[in-house]
């Protein structure tokens, strides 16, 4: 219960912020879009009209990270009991296309104004409105990516690049409308295809980066060494291992893992451990730790002991397996059992052959069970 009071609050802090920031964005960009259209329309300026439909899509992004994070924020139900946190990565999908569509656009009409070119027509005052435009973009786009970075929102960090990118376009458009002014050549087209290859190249990294988040991408290393240094600490857990992060939006992380315990803690033992150190990461981390498995570890047997030391010299001898654990061995029975991870130089079906038949000829007599580990953390 105060974990999901303690998830609610931080949930609602960040939607407060996201739409508070956009809202000031899609103010912002009508109020630039309209003074814009206005200077452009009586300048002839085809520069200053594309850079006034950019504030009115920056806008639409604007509007579109506000659905997605009211849409995100809706409470868990029977049919998506983890939430609807991974809305936000669609949103800022579609923000992302807004920036592709927006560099292709310009770049389509200002091929046009190199092929048809027209002569522009600046005054001082258009002049000023632009300039006026850059220092307000500036101060915007840093806000917007600031408040992005803060609550961890792709959407609002990919609008406030864009406005950055808008800051630099409408600057080359004020450059532009000087050069003009006092040499009679006007570069504004060609500065134009300049412009909007560099949009249409935000766009695409926008885009890729959004779909490694859908997608899934490698756990960030520091978090992943946090938790696992929070774990180890206890004196009753001898490693950790296999852990895997489940991100269901923003900030909203589940995690299992494999410990390792002594094989001589009892159940009730271990459950009072596990219960200590699920309030424990998730105090320091703010993760869920949804699954916890169990190792059992050899204690008071030194033929065990060398058998794992021999074990794991022949599998750690091999540059594609990563980790060993999990060991465990019933002399008795002649039962042998352990984990690798395994990398993705090789196919993990043909790593756990090697090493069974390798390790077969040593102890013919055993029955040996290795499970491959996919190289999912570092």
């Amino acid at each position: 219960m105060e974990k999901e009071k303690t998830m609610m609050q931080t949930q609602e802090n960040r939607d407060k912020i996201i739409i508070r920031s956009s809202i000031i964005g899609i103010l912002t960009n009508v109020f630039l879009a309209a003074f814009k259209a206005a200077v452009g329309i009586l300048a002839n300026s085809i520069a200053v009209i594309l850079d006034a439909v950019n504030n009115l899509s920056d806008a639409l992004s604007s509007i579109i990270t506000i659905v997605g994070t009211k849409l995100a924020g809706k409470h868990p139900d029977k049919k998506h009991p983890l939430g609807y946190g991974r809305i936000e990565y669609l949103s800022a999908m579609i923000v992302s296309g807004i920036v592709l569509y927006a560099g292709i656009t310009s770049l389509w009409e200002s091929g046009k104004k190199i092929i048809h070119p027209e002569l522009p027509d600046y005054s001082i005052v258009s002049l000023i409105i632009i300039a006026v435009a850059v220092l307000v973009k500036i101060i915007l786009g840093k806000y917007v990516k600031a408040q992005g970075e803060k609550v961890n929102s792709r959407s609002l960090v990919a609008s406030g690049s864009d406005a950055l990118f808008d800051a630099i376009l409408s600057f080359s458009v004020l450059a532009c409308a000087v050069i003009f002014l006092l040499s009679g050549f006007s570069l504004e087209a060609y500065v134009g295809v300049v412009i909007s290859a560099i949009i249409i190249k935000s766009g695409i990294e926008m885009m890729i980066e959004t779909l490694d988040e859908i997608l899934g991408v490698r756990a960030d290393k520091e978090k992943t060494d946090r938790i696992k240094e929070l774990l180890t600490e206890e004196e009753e857990v001898l490693g950790a291992y296999d852990l895997i992060l489940y991100n269901y939006g923003p900030d909203k992380d589940l995690a299992s893992v494999h410990l390792e315990v002594a094989d001589t803690m009892t159940a009730r033992e271990f459950d009072r451990l596990t219960r200590r150190l699920e309030r424990k990461v998730f105090h320091e981390t703010g993760i869920i730790l949804a699954g916890v498995g169990l190792y059992s570890h050899n204690t008071g047997n030194d033929e065990a002991a060398e058998i794992q030391k021999f074990v794991h010299d022949k599998v750690m001898a091999h540059d594609w397996a990563l980790q060993f654990h999990g060991f465990y061995v019933d002399i008795e029975k002649k039962e042998m059992t352990f984990d690798v991870v395994i990398s993705f130089d090789i196919k993990a079906g043909e790593g756990i052959k090697m090493i069974h038949d390798e390790l077969q000829k040593v102890y013919p007599d055993y029955q040996i069970e290795i499970a491959a580990d996919v190289d999912i953390t570092d």
